[in-house]
């Protein structure tokens, strides 16, 4: 009997620690799921634009939390495309809720704002209206940023307590993509340069100011970057594939919050009692003049452009990632006491695979913090950094601040931790 009751607390004990070395994602939440789709088609020559909205795309349904998401842009072969040949200048997820029995547009060159039919569900802000209210979005980078959120944290969709009476959730995809075979000037094309597309105004028809040499305002849906004399091309079906992974909703999964930080926010408070109350100013793209022009040398040529933000709500830092393009050299977050929330630096290309392009941002390195040690307090004022290469002019270029924040925990012990940088 003493024998048997002896092996019996071996074995237990054996379980006991089985069960304690499990994997986070073996430990607390369920089962990943993952499934691989294709956009609609959509067909560019050189030279040509597609900034399209595509609605009711497919998506996984029911009440999950997402738990990654990865895209680029494929041939009819299903084979990757390198950006000297399509420059992706950016791709966003959007969420939102429409109507029943309203049959949406498959796409269109604007997206829908003003109708009732289509509600926009933003992520947490802090931009004005509907300005960056993605759940999810690249550009350049898209094939080597980590966009994994680790155990046991997930972004909640799918919750039919959320979603209004009468409506069901849907989601949208914007591609904006550029082909650059035979132009004239490929990063010219690629920064939307107008006198290179000879626009003077912009998609809605407002006519453009003098000054403003270059940006998403110039190279709209359907409009074309100038290509070499002579050259020909052909005109070929292009997709954008996209995987998604995610797990079923259950009390196991910690919720988090998508921020999107933009570094030409102007804001001010309407109320000086609360930052909710907060008039955000995000004009998603500025110009970086070049050096030579400011004469400002002695700092290598770097711009420095900086914004101060201040956080409605806090909590912990789970992931951080900045998007920037060419010419960019890194983001830096950091909070009110000056510590380094998170610094995202860029990788640039080396050769001319897909994934590999020289002279291309192709990938942007993320911040994974240890749960719990990396703290927003509430109200707390944050600054935003945008460093880019000043030795050339350049248009239309961005610095945003990616960030997923979850409400701290009652009992930070149960949580499992996961690696502290990636």
């Amino acid at each position: 009997m003493k024998m048997w009751y002896q092996g019996w607390l071996r074995s237990l004990a054996i379980l006991l620690l089985a069960a304690l070395s499990l994997e986070p994602s073996q430990a607390l939440i369920g089962k990943e799921k993952s499934a691989v789709f294709l956009s609609p088609e959509f067909v560019l020559g050189p030279g040509s634009v597609v900034d399209s909205y595509y609605q009711d795309i497919d998506f996984p349904r029911g009440h999950i939390a997402l738990k990654s998401f990865n895209a680029e842009v494929v041939d009819e072969t299903g084979l990757p495309v390198p950006l000297q040949e399509i420059y992706l200048h950016h791709w966003v997820i959007e969420r939102y809720y429409q109507h029943k029995g309203v049959e949406a547009p498959g796409s269109s060159s604007i997206k829908e704002t003003h109708n009732p039919d289509f509600i926009t569900v933003r992520n947490s802000g802090i931009c004005q209206d509907n300005v960056l209210a993605q759940y999810f979005g690249l550009g350049s980078e898209t094939r080597k940023t980590a966009t994994h959120v680790p155990d046991p944290y997930g972004i909640e969709i799918g919750n039919p307590v959320e979603i209004p009476a009468g409506y069901e959730e849907k989601w949208l995809l914007n591609v904006h993509a550029i082909d650059t075979r035979g132009v004239e000037d490929r990063l010219g094309c690629a920064e939307c340069r107008c006198d290179l597309y000879n626009v003077t105004e912009d998609g809605y028809g407002h006519p453009l100011s003098s000054d403003y040499k270059g940006g998403l305002r110039c190279c709209y849906d359907k409009t074309q970057c100038r290509v070499k004399e002579g050259f020909e091309g052909i005109r070929r079906s292009l997709y954008m594939k996209y995987t998604l992974k995610w797990v079923d909703w259950d009390s196991s999964v910690v919720p988090v919050k998508i921020y999107i930080l933009d570094v030409t926010d102007t804001w001010k408070s309407s109320n000086a009692s609360t930052v909710h109350r907060a008039r955000h100013n995000c004009r998603v793209e500025y110009d970086v003049e070049s050096c030579s022009i400011t004469g400002e040398t002695e700092d290598g040529c770097v711009d420095v452009k900086r914004t101060s933000l201040t956080m409605p709500t806090g909590g912990h830092v789970i992931y951080g990632v900045s998007h920037q393009h060419s010419g960019g050299i890194g983001s830096t977050l950091y909070g009110e006491d000056g510590r380094i929330i998170c610094s995202s630096i860029p990788t640039y290309g080396e050769g001319k695979e897909a994934g590999n392009e020289a002279g291309y941002i192709v990938g942007m390195s993320t911040c994974y913090p240890q749960p719990g040690s990396v703290k927003i307090s509430d109200g707390e004022t944050l600054i935003l950094e945008s460093n880019y290469s000043s030795t050339q002019k350049h248009t239309g270029v961005m610095g945003l601040f990616y960030i997923l924040v979850a409400e701290p925990s009652p009992n930070p012990s149960l949580l499992l931790h996961s690696p502290f940088d990636v």
